[in-house]
């Protein structure tokens, strides 16, 4: 009888392991590559926008926000330019339902923090509707900054060719997003927010 009780409760802590396993990562669908509008009409039209509305982003448009921003293209090579292919920046995407860190070589988020981090990240009106803000981290202060700053542009491009806003901002609670996302090493550059404009 004992043996049937432990072997049921190994049975359900192996689902429930499972579960929270999936429960963890998000797979995202293939990025988009081809379409859009003009790249030179994207850059003539770039433009910081401070207004976001509560719209959710779906699955397609937040897998392209993140290959523009740190997808791997071609013979590993990431969607930006990296100081002698060091590729030292990591990439999270903060959600209603938590922090993920982007994962491009699976296509996938994996999840970093539960934490609400928006006391950290609202400290400007026009973020209180926001959905989605990536920021940006990296471990080497020479060249991590500036791979952050092609980053945010490619995704600066995209989003005005999608139709959606952003803007970069550098007014966050630092200190608290590093301590909720336990980012050792890694300092936290900028982040960008992306959304919907309102209807």
């Amino acid at each position: 009888m004992i043996k049937k009780i432990l072997s049921t409760l190994a049975v359900a802590c192996c689902l429930s392991n499972a579960v929270s396993a999936q429960e963890s990562i998000k797979k995202l669908p293939a990025p988009q590559t081809e379409g859009g509008i003009p790249l030179m009409e994207a850059i003539q039209k770039r433009k910081t926008f401070r207004e976001f509305s509560s719209e959710q982003i779906d699955d397609q448009t937040l897998s392209n926000i993140l290959y523009a921003a740190w997808g791997i293209s071609h013979d590993g090579k990431r969607t930006i330019p990296t100081s002698q292919n060091k590729q030292n920046l990591s990439v999270y995407a903060v959600l209603p339902d938590g922090v993920w860190l982007y994962d491009a070589a699976n296509n996938q988020l994996t999840l970093a923090s539960k934490d609400d981090l928006s006391p950290f990240l609202n400290t400007q009106d026009f973020m209180q509707d926001a959905v989605l803000t990536l920021i940006y981290t990296g471990s080497d202060p020479k060249n991590s900054p500036m791979h952050a700053g092609s980053a945010y542009q490619n995704v600066g491009l995209y989003a005005t060719s999608r139709g959606l806003n952003n803007v970069v901002r550098g007014w966050i609670n630092r200190e608290g997003i590093a301590k909720a996302l336990n980012l050792g090493s890694e300092e936290i550059i900028i982040s960008q927010t992306i959304g919907w404009p309102y209807k």
